[in-house]
This record gives C-alpha cells, sequence and structure tokens, in this order.
C-alpha cells in the first residue's frame, strides 16, 4: 500500500498520483491521507482508479486511531478489505465509508459541533471556556467510549426505538432552531478569538504547553481503552 501524505493542495496531490501509478506494480493501493479532498478529484488523473483509496487519519494519530478509508467510485471492494486489514493489524481502528462525501464522516460531524459551538457563543447564551466544558466534561465523557447511536439506545430504558418515542419531537424542535452556517468571521470571530486567547494565549509557548498537555492526556486515555 503506498500512502501520500504530502500538504493539502489539489494540484500537488494529483500530481503526486500522475507519477506514484508508473512506479508501483498494480497490486499496490493507492491512498491519500486527505481529510477534505474528494477520492474523485484527488485520483482525476489516474488510469487505474479501482485501487484508490483515502486512508484519513486524525491528528495526533499516534494517538487517537482512527482511520477514515474513503473509496473512489470505481474502487473495489477487496482494495478496502485490504485497507481495513492493513490498518487493523498495525493497531489503528479503521471505518469504512460507503461512498465518497465532502467532509468524510469525521469533519461533517466536528463541523455540526463547532457551528453549532460557534453560534452559541456568537448569539451570547454561553462563554467559550464553558462551551468546551460542556464537551470536556459532558458529551465527550461517553463519546471516548461510546458514539452518539449508542449513547442513544442506552439512554432509554427499552433502547433505540423507545429513546425515539421519548425524544425525536424534541430533536426536531431544537434543531428546527438551528440558525445559519457561521461565516466564522468579522466582529463575532473577534470577540470569540479575543475569549480563547484570555485562556490561551496564542504565543508558541502557550500554544506548545497545551500540545504537550492534550497529548499526554490522549496517551493516558488510549492506554485506558486498551
Amino acid at each position: 500500500m503506498n500512502e501520500e501524505c504530502v500538504f493539502e493542495d489539489l494540484e500537488a496531490k494529483q500530481t503526486v498520483f500522475l507519477e506514484v501509478e508508473n512506479l508501483v506494480p498494480e497490486s499496490v493501493i493507492i491512498s491519500s491521507s486527505t481529510s477534505c479532498l474528494m477520492p474523485s478529484n484527488v485520483f482525476s488523473r489516474v488510469q487505474n482508479r479501482t485501487r484508490c483509496i483515502i486512508s484519513h487519519p486524525v491528528n495526533p494519530p499516534y494517538y487517537v486511531r482512527l482511520v477514515e478509508l474513503v473509496p473512489h467510485p470505481e474502487t473495489l471492494p477487496a482494495v478496502m478489505d485490504v485497507a481495513y486489514s492493513l490498518m487493523t493489524d498495525v493497531g489503528q481502528a479503521p471505518v469504512r465509508l460507503k461512498k465518497e462525501i465532502d467532509g468524510f464522516a469525521l469533519n461533517r460531524v466536528q463541523y455540526a459541533i463547532i457551528a453549532e459551538s460557534w453560534r452559541l457563543v456568537q448569539d451570547g447564551v454561553i462563554s467559550v471556556k464553558d462551551i468546551d466544558l460542556v464537551m470536556s466534561e459532558g458529551l465527550g465523557m461517553r463519546y471516548a467510549f461510546i458514539g452518539p447511536i449508542e449513547t442513544m439506545h442506552l439512554n432509554a430504558p427499552e433502547g433505540m426505538e423507545d429513546y425515539l418515542q421519548r425524544y425525536s419531537e424534541g430533536m426536531k424542535r431544537v434543531l428546527a432552531t438551528f440558525g445559519p452556517v457561521p461565516d466564522f468571521s468579522g466582529e463575532p470571530a473577534a470577540r470569540i478569538i479575543k475569549e480563547i486567547c484570555e485562556l490561551i494565549p496564542s504565543e508558541q509557548e502557550h500554544l506548545t504547553a497545551r500540545r504537550e498537555r492534550r497529548d499526554q492526556l490522549l496517551m493516558g486515555l488510549a492506554k485506558l481503552k486498551k
């Protein structure tokens, strides 16, 4: 399996794969680590696209095991099977997307969380510090071990069907109040930048210290999950 990890530029990746295809045997899987570029675009210049996939790791990949496997529309199922087995064998936790979609799965979920968190702060509902606590001391506590679908299934006495009967109307009501996609600029962005920088200054020494703290915590969590 050949994994490309150049910077996130479509033209650069297309050029790399145009050359790589002529250098590796037909039996070698060709993969990109892109986090958001569609496989149909990344591999558009490759002749044999049946062996092409996206293998998207999560930052920082040395502590976070998830890898998203995203097929090109022409990718053979056997290619996905081999990539899945390889990632499992090296200790990663692969997930398979059944078809390509912009942002894949992880970033689509992440962006949904970011958008609503941003709106809540922007609209004066909650502070930056407290919205981060909503995740780190609330949702994140259970999401470290179970996902949102299992959470629903376990949060009603008789499982998912019971959960939907109890909460679906409330979910639909609340979801209908969500605002438009934020533009992440202007005065709201300036306020949020100021607020987070008061908590964690943007100088490199402070950011480096917080990243080191993050990595140490992730290392401990990874050991616990094992």
